[in-house]
């Protein structure tokens, strides 16, 4: 008896590899994105996921799946923990369960994609070609804007801004290039000639895409300046700080130089209607004097009572104002039920009301500039109503609450992806970072490093024209994908 131990002790062990492989697969894979920007990474776990895919039972199919997902999301969103204990102050076990909880949930939709494509029994190059890419990129699609939406960790988003597949994203968005990057997966799964050939040509066509100006640019660039406070998450909102934080600001408007100066996100921590006129008008004073315009992020309140996370044009003139839309659970409203959580955090401000959809473009600097705040950016086809008539983007953030994590690494990339999809040089000021300056392609031009306070000085180009995809949105994404299902259908009945 005991001389089989040692023969079942290996076997065992592979054993255990095998059933937790996809966990590992999954979180390897995550490491592909920003910081790491090893695009081939993600889209070589996803074929390993493939191949333990193909010929699975569907409930076999949904749990490796499920497993693949919890390491993909445990590793690629582990910054959620910082958010709730570093910063929020959450005891270790909570956040760490709520932590694997979120992973646990977000893992449900690649699992359940797996699921639908194992449920019918079709030959190898359906299954691995259309099935198994097409429903990734459906369940990521609708990941995206499920219970208002977390589109964060897209495979399409490990692209950019320099993988091949990228300069799809000015014709199908993130998720059309999630949907070439899975279909990539897919045919290395497969392992025979002809798909590689076919995913050859769809890589020199990204390369040959890469080429393409689908905008041009708009009148003479402008001069802007970034500012990065760099102020902790834990002081912004202390009484005691706020003589700081707004002398702070204040110094840093008055030194620069440039036409276009754009503050973070609540830089100010205060109403708009609580700012001294004693310090505001010296500032508008500055900006007019420069003739330009200041861009700073705070809350603004109308006669109501409802208070709003916007953006505020200052130079003297009448107040233009950006009121943010898509609103964060728990940060920027309560969701039914989770006060207790809210209270937990000490979550100031976190009862946001939402500002309309489709808000007009900001006129400052001689441009037609579309406002979003922080979280906004992850939305891409809820920003395109902006467009053609804007510019130029800006987004102000406050990466503060993510710490340091990949999170501020992973907002920067998917701001990329965004500049590819519309075709517009990107603005980021953030309040400890990644501050940034992109051009149309989503290439950084010039960034701040994160956790320092500065102001970082440039130039940006406004743009004019529209990209296909701030035409349709996800719309030819939907088509494309939908008609690989009928058209899978239909090959089955013919195989038939």
């Amino acid at each position: 008896m005991m001389a089989a131990v040692p023969k079942t002790v290996p076997f065992m062990r592979l054993l255990l590899f095998t059933r937790l492989s996809p966990l590992l697969l999954g979180g390897i894979g995550a490491f592909g994105f920003a910081p790491y920007y090893l695009f081939p990474l993600p889209i070589l776990a996803l074929a390993g996921l493939f191949l333990l895919l193909h010929e699975a039972s569907p409930r076999e199919a949904f749990r490796r799946a499920w497993l693949f997902g919890l390491g993909w999301f445990g590793a690629g969103v582990s910054w959620v923990y910082v958010s709730m204990h570093d910063v929020g102050g959450l005891p270790l076990p909570v956040a760490g369960v709520l932590t694997l909880l979120f992973a646990a949930f977000l893992a449900l939709f690649p699992a359940t994609a797996a699921w639908l494509a194992a449920r019918r029994h079709v030959a190898a190059a359906i299954h691995l070609l259309i099935l198994l890419p097409t429903l990734w990129a459906l369940a990521e699609w609708s990941r995206g804007w499920l219970l208002t939406g977390f589109p964060w960790q897209a495979i399409g988003y490990s692209q950019a801004p320099a993988g091949p597949l990228a300069a799809y994203a000015p014709l199908l968005g993130v998720y059309g290039v999630s949907w070439l990057a899975a279909l990539t997966a897919g045919a290395l799964a497969l392992r025979r000639p002809w798909p590689l050939v076919l995913v050859a040509a769809l890589w020199a066509g990204g390369l040959g895409l890469a080429r393409v100006d689908w905008t041009r640019p708009a009148g003479a660039p402008v001069s802007v300046s970034l500012l990065q406070g760099n102020v902790a998450q834990e002081m912004k909102f202390q009484p005691e700080k706020l003589a700081d934080t707004l002398a702070l600001y204040r110094d840093m408007v008055l030194a620069s130089r440039a036409r276009l100066i754009v503050l973070p996100e609540t830089a100010w921590p205060i109403f708009l209607d609580d700012i001294p006129a004693d310090y505001l008008d010296p500032l508008r004073a500055h900006a007019r004097g420069l003739v330009g315009h200041l861009l700073a992020g705070v809350p603004e309140r109308d006669v109501d009572g409802r208070y709003y996370n916007s953006v505020a044009v200052l130079d003297g003139g009448p107040v233009q104002t950006y009121r943010k839309a898509h609103l964060v659970p728990f940060g920027e409203f309560v969701p039914w039920g989770f006060r207790w959580f809210v209270d937990a955090m000490a979550i100031p401000l976190s009862d946001f009301s939402r500002g309309a959809r489709g808000q007009a473009p900001l006129a400052a600097a001689g441009q037609r500039i579309a406002a979003n705040v922080c979280y906004e950016d992850a939305f891409g086809e809820e920003l395109i109503h902006a467009l053609p008539e804007a510019t130029l983007m800006v987004n102000v953030s406050n990466d503060a609450w993510f710490g340091d994590s990949f999170a501020p690494w992973q907002h920067l990339q998917i701001a990329q992806m965004r500049a590819l999809e519309t075709g517009r040089w990107w603005l980021k000021a953030n309040n400890t970072g990644i501050t940034a300056v992109l051009d149309e392609k989503g290439n950084v031009v010039a960034s701040l490093r994160p956790f320092t306070a500065g102001v970082l000085d440039g130039v940006a180009q406004g743009m004019a024209g529209a990209t296909p995809y701030s035409r349709w949105g996800n719309g030819a994404f939907l088509v494309l994908v939908l008609g690989a299902l009928v058209g899978a259908y239909a090959w089955r009945r013919k195989a038939r």
